[in-house]
This record gives structure tokens, C-alpha cells and sequence, in this order.
């Protein structure tokens, strides 16, 4: 959950004082009452995206994280620099199976939270199921880990800057072997090669 901020005083004076109990229904997780509250608030005049992004976060804990989708959208019409709720919109897209709009949803968390790392690797994720390459490379880079080495092979592989010599290193490393089988069987156009080399077990 995120403070409520207050961005117009005149106009949300209302709002945030009904909300002055909502951090300890937050607090003793108390949802059905944190809902409630956060439903009257948000039928007001001028209330501002905290209330729908806090509202989305409330129905998730409760269970009912299929009804999230119209409030952070909600969110994000309000206040379209709003970072989480960008992130927050693309996750429940991902749920939702709406590839594209979690693709959106993710890139624009990723210009308004460039240290975001879930954020960076969700997009990188969607880019390649794209073929999205030159997007896919700017959001792998700088990230570190198995997976992300796999992915800049893959883009490598796509565009035609790989070398053989990187996908071996790939494959006797044990912590990318698997997935480097999984990336080769996707670039490799027809031509998978019929020995495979050893695994390197001083790893």
C-alpha cells in the first residue's frame, strides 16, 4: 500500500479525512472495513489515484484480485507519472492473459521507476515473446542471473551477433544449461547440433 498523498488540498480535504482511518485498518489487515472505506472515498469528487491504487491492493487481499484491473486503470488516468500503479496495472495484466497491455503497463513503469527490477524483467520477458529485440536488450541490460544471460543469447541468436562459443559456455554451466537447450531449440532454425558439450562440474 502507498500513503495517500495530497496534491490538491482544497479539493481532497474531504477525501483525506474520511481516509484518516485507514491506515489502521491496513495495520489489523482488517479488509472488508478498508474496502468499504476506500469504495466511499473513491465515489468522491477529485479523489485521487491513491484511492484506487490502495483500493486495487485491498481487493488482491481480500481475494479478489480479478476485480483490480478497472481500479488501476483508474489510477493510472488520474495520475499517469504514477510508477507502482503502472507496475501493479501490468501484473494484473499478466493474470488477466492481456499480453499487450501488461507490455504497456510494464514500460511505462520502467520509465517512471527505472531501478525497478521486477519491472525491468517483466518487460524484457514480454519483449522477447514480441521478438521485440532492441526492446528486449535494453531491458535485460545490466541484469544479472541465469536467466538473463539466456536472454541476451536469445537476442543475439535473433539478430545474428551470436557466436558458437557463446552458446557452449552456456551449456556447461549447470545453473544455464537447461535453459540454454530451451533457446537453442528456438533459434536454431533447423539445425541442432547432434553432441552437446559436457557440463563443466567444476561449477
Amino acid at each position: 500500500m502507498t500513503a495517500l498523498v495530497q496534491r490538491r488540498p482544497k479539493a481532497q480535504k474531504s477525501v483525506m479525512d474520511m481516509l484518516s482511518s485507514l491506515p489502521g485498518l491496513i495495520a489489523a489487515q482488517d479488509w472488508p472495513r478498508a474496502e468499504a472505506l476506500l469504495r466511499r472515498a473513491a465515489r468522491k469528487k477529485g479523489a485521487p489515484a491513491e484511492v484506487f491504487y490502495n483500493l486495487a491492493k485491498v481487493l488482491e487481499a481480500r481475494g479478489a484480485a480479478e476485480q483490480m484491473g478497472s481500479w488501476l486503470r483508474r489510477a493510472v488516468a488520474a495520475r499517469p507519472d504514477y510508477g507502482l500503479a503502472w507496475f501493479e496495472l501490468g501484473r494484473w495484466a499478466l493474470t488477466a492473459d492481456d499480453a499487450d497491455l501488461a507490455y504497456d503497463a510494464f514500460r511505462a513503469a520502467l520509465r517512471l521507476l527505472p531501478g525497478d527490477l521486477d519491472a525491468r524483467v517483466n518487460l524484457g520477458r514480454l519483449a522477447l515473446r514480441r521478438g521485440a529485440w532492441d526492446a528486449a536488450a535494453r531491458a535485460w541490460d545490466g541484469v544479472a542471473g541465469p536467466e538473463a544471460d539466456i536472454a541476451r543469447f536469445r537476442i543475439a541468436a535473433e539478430t545474428g551477433q551470436n557466436t558458437p562459443e557463446d552458446l557452449s559456455r552456456l551449456l556447461r554451466d549447470p545453473a544455464t544449461r537447461g535453459l540454454a537447450l530451451q533457446a537453442m531449440t528456438r533459434t536454431a532454425r533447423g539445425c541442432v547440433p547432434l553432441t552437446l558439450p559436457p557440463v563443466d562440474q567444476r561449477r
